[in-house]
């Protein structure tokens, strides 16, 4: 279909940033692919490209004839779903952009009882800081979102949105592991490690401390998750993760406890997807199931 020439042409050209680099990735002439861009422009009736010295951007013309395209792409995946559901096996691919916390433990488990259900649909899964995620939806390049403390919420329709206290979690033989009525303070006056600043979970602790005498002095900043729960083991320092990424009676090393609300808000975890968009069959249906297992997961007590 000529549109979906139209969208690689586009795509790939303001990816690379340069014609020379995108013909070269292409296998083709940088002057035929000169003239392909001249001929879309032409037929388009303007400009899509900026040139600039040392290669090409989109303008704004551009930028909004790749956001149509990249919907058009998405309508047809999702007439694609519908057909491949009238013969009674659904089909289709979900992409996920996901806060990381929900990668270890949730998201394997919801994916795998789709598929179970469902195996002719595949998954993409990507790891997406709450800036990022929002972005993935924009363009298309997710079809559904799961984020810890979003930032914008301009274009996110909410599908499900549930609460998520911070914890803190130590290892098992930590002094401040018994400790009754757990307070943020008390965490802070040890090391700890704490999140980069991209996550949720350190904008609420950046906001829980903000013009207090005891503020964040982190012995470890990271943006992995699993890391900062393994490092507790090997130091007596303190972590903090929402108990979605925490399994359960999970190992037994470690020790997780929420801290009292009066020092730190509740966070809120959303599912959604880019306002005003119809999804194809497949992500719609799995992100019915997520909605109902968040609505179970809320109801239950966060991992001890």
């Amino acid at each position: 279909m000529k549109y979906l020439h139209a969208y690689s042409l586009i795509h790939d050209v303001a990816r690379a940033g340069s014609i020379r680099k995108a013909a070269e990735d292409m296998n083709i002439t940088s002057s035929a692919l000169n003239r392909q861009i001249q001929r879309l422009e032409e037929e388009f009736g303007t400009q899509i490209f900026e040139r600039l010295p040392r290669g090409v951007r989109l303008n704004p013309a551009g930028e909004l004839l790749l956001q149509h395209v990249r919907s058009q792409r998405a309508d047809l995946d999702r007439v694609r779903n519908q057909v491949a559901d009238l013969s009674g096996e659904r089909r289709g691919h979900v992409t996920i952009g996901c806060s990381q916390g929900l990668n270890p433990l949730f998201l394997p488990d919801q994916i795998s009882r789709y598929r179970a259900k469902h195996p002719g649909v595949t998954f993409s899964v990507r790891l997406r800081d709450r800036t990022a995620a929002e972005h993935d939806l924009r363009t298309f390049s997710s079809d559904i979102a799961l984020v810890f403390e979003p930032i914008h919420l301009a274009d996110f329709e909410i599908l499900k949105a549930v609460p998520q206290p911070v914890c803190a979690v130590m290892a098992a033989d930590h002094p401040l592991a018994q400790k009754p009525g757990l307070r943020l303070r008390d965490c802070l006056g040890v090391p700890h490690v704490i999140p980069s600043a991209e996550y949720g979970v350190r904008h609420l602790l950046e906001l829980a401390t903000r013009g207090r005498s005891r503020g964040l002095s982190p012995v470890v900043e990271a943006d992995s998750f699993e890391l900062m729960r393994r490092y507790v083991l090997y130091e007596k320092a303190v972590c903090f993760q929402i108990p979605i990424g925490l399994q359960p009676g999970g190992d037994p090393r470690l020790v997780v406890r929420e801290l009292d609300k009066r020092d730190l808000p509740v966070g809120t975890l959303l599912l959604g997807q880019l306002r005003g968009r119809t999804l194809p069959v497949a992500s719609a249906k799995f992100a019915h199931q997520l909605a109902a297992a968040l609505e179970a997961f809320d109801e239950t007590e966060p991992p001890r």
